[in-house]
């Protein structure tokens, strides 16, 4: 028979017991804060130590320190922690200052093959050299522990984030002037006044890769796949670039494909803007810093027509300006996705062919982030 214990009665009103039912019925509340509801009320009812132990699952000195602490200071005291003062911290600020400044560097320069960190070789590197360096506490450092330090300062160095470098000194100069020309077409469309000078925007979408299927697709079948089935084998045809012209006061696409993309190509798209417009009109071009754009080949031929083309450059690095990209993207969206050939003539023509398409139903383009203008 287990021994009485000589504690005395715990008591208890009918808001204490209400209030330590609720608490130990929570499925939110901490689980230690749970576990010394139990006792408590357990303890109130009359049962011995042992016994409460073994309903809440708990050793006899968690029961006995609860208890302790609720008899002397009441319920609220025995479901708390007790106050203690802390340890002075091991890890010192000069120890997380060098595994910050460790993760600022890449591991290459410190031997590695790996272009970047992963907290295991991070961890593995500071518990290397900690001693040496004269940082001991950090000698059995674990990953967990690097990563909590990287953290208090916001530091993860196994993530890449991506941006985009100005390297152009005239950046928004170039751009405001881009953005003007936009903003002038806007005006004279909603005026419905006509221009003696066409503008067009003209870039390349290099690299569309010729692919074949090494088995045929599967079409839709109704109670066995939803959706087309295809082999994930494929074969490599070559690539072509696809050069084209837009036309942003109707939406007209003047577009060629070609296996290279050179000057010599570069001149066949001028030659055919030349022949496609009015002899009376001047055509603005719109375009990057493309070298075929400004090569002897290309001068030569603008030379030969004298005040016909207007180049207008995007900044580097800014060839998002330029709406015809927003062409291409829907090119990529419709007819290019997903695009399965035999042969790379059979992908110029369905190319050929889907640039028609789009000129069956133009679509203008349009700037509207005109906000720019005021960066």
């Amino acid at each position: 028979m287990p021994r009485k214990s000589q504690r005395a009665q715990l008591v208890l009103n009918e808001g204490e017991v209400d209030m330590l039912t609720k608490l130990s019925l929570s499925r939110s509340a901490e689980k230690r804060e749970v576990e010394r509801a139990k006792i408590l009320l357990g303890y109130a009812s009359g049962k011995e130590i042992s016994q409460v132990a073994k309903e809440v699952r708990v050793s006899r000195p968690t029961v006995y320190k609860c208890v302790d602490k609720a008899l002397a200071a009441g319920i609220e005291m025995g479901l708390k922690d007790k106050y203690h003062k802390p340890y002075e911290p091991i890890i010192t600020g000069e120890d997380k200052a060098w595994v910050i400044n460790l993760a600022c560097t890449k591991p290459t320069e410190h031997g590695y093959a790996a272009e970047i960190w992963s907290h295991s070789t991070l961890a593995a590197h500071v518990r290397k050299h900690a001693r040496k360096l004269g940082h001991p506490s950090l000698c059995k450092a674990v990953k967990a522990t690097v990563w909590r330090i990287l953290e208090e300062s916001n530091i993860r160095p196994h993530k890449i984030r991506y941006y985009l470098e100005k390297r152009d000194e005239k950046f928004e100069e170039k751009m405001h002037n881009i953005l003007m020309i936009y903003k002038e077409l806007e005006t004279y469309r909603v005026g419905g006044h006509k221009l003696n000078i066409v503008t067009v925007s003209v870039d390349e979408k290099p690299g569309v890769q010729a692919i074949g299927n090494t088995a045929p697709d599967l079409s839709p079948k109704l109670g066995r796949h939803a959706t087309w089935s295809r082999d994930y084998e494929y074969r490599r045809l070559g690539t072509v670039s696809i050069l084209a012209a837009l036309d942003l006061h109707t939406g007209h696409v003047i577009g060629q494909v070609y296996r290279r993309h050179r000057s010599r190509e570069f001149i066949e798209l001028l030659k055919a803007l030349d022949e496609y417009y009015p002899k009376e009109h001047q055509v603005r071009i719109i375009l990057d810093n493309h070298s075929a754009h400004t090569s002897k080949e290309t001068t030569a031929y603008l030379k030969t027509r004298p005040n016909r083309f207007i180049y207008v450059h995007t900044p580097k690095h800014g060839s998002w300006l330029n709406l015809v990209e927003a062409l291409f993207g829907k090119m990529a969206r419709t007819f290019l996705k997903g695009m399965r050939v035999q042969s790379i003539e059979e992908l110029e023509k369905r190319i050929l062919k889907g640039i028609q398409e789009i000129n069956d139903s133009p679509v203008i383009y349009r700037w509207k982030k005109f906000d720019l203008l005021s960066v």
